[in-house]
């Protein structure tokens, strides 16, 4: 088996921000530690699945990939968060997929930012308003990214994903993706530990996905 330094020609994105939260920076080991978070969000988890048993006879079980395809699709997803004070905070916004995790953006003096300053637990919802489809929930910890290529890669699939929102001059969010890619704006990264999918139809069905 090669060794990381053979696999990376240069350092792996993120080893600058561990780097930095380090007391003492040892190359090797900052090293290290960012080409395995890498390698864990580049290679997808397929995770666990489990059918609850509130969910209708005869119901099956929703397959990640499904479930996966919904959330990289949506448009709109709802963030939950809670204040310092413990009470809840929800609100809409946009959102993308990418290798294995969901990223949101926002201000640093916003609500949620404030939020998940002190408690970093967050819930991703998104899904259909009717009493048919798919709709999903993932729970994780929000982390922040400031990694350049990281960043770019997320810049590209907002305006990818939004089209003319993003990149049009006269587009809602027009230049929001260039304040991703030189950090002016906060990134999240959140990387689900447990999700569930609510199958609506003929029959109703709820997995739970558990990746860790």
């Amino acid at each position: 088996m090669f060794g990381w330094p053979v696999l990376f020609a240069t350092a792996p994105e993120g080893t600058a921000d561990l780097c930095a939260t380090m007391e003492s920076c040892d190359t090797w080991t900052a090293w290290s530690l960012a080409a395995q978070r890498w390698r864990a969000r580049v290679v997808e988890q397929e995770p666990a699945a489990e059918l609850s048993p509130f969910s209708s006879p005869n119901a099956v079980q929703t397959e990640w990939s499904r479930g996966r395809a919904v959330v990289a699709s949506a448009e709109v997803y709802w963030l939950s968060t809670v204040r310092p004070d413990g009470r809840p905070h929800v609100t809409p916004l946009l959102g993308i997929w990418l290798e294995g995790a969901s990223y949101f953006c926002t201000g640093p003096d916003e609500r949620k930012a404030r939020n998940l300053l002190t408690n970093r637990h967050c819930v991703v919802t998104t899904g259909r308003n009717t009493l048919d489809g798919l709709d999903l929930v993932l729970e994780g910890t929000a982390e922040v990214t400031s990694d350049p290529t990281e960043l770019g890669r997320v810049a590209d699939t907002y305006e990818s994903k939004y089209g003319a929102h993003f990149a049009s001059p006269g587009g809602t969010w027009s230049g929001l993706g260039d304040a991703i890619r030189q950090a002016e704006a906060l990134v999240y990264r959140v990387v689900p530990e447990t999700a569930f999918a609510f199958g609506k139809g003929e029959s109703f069905s709820q997995t739970r996905w558990r990746f860790s």
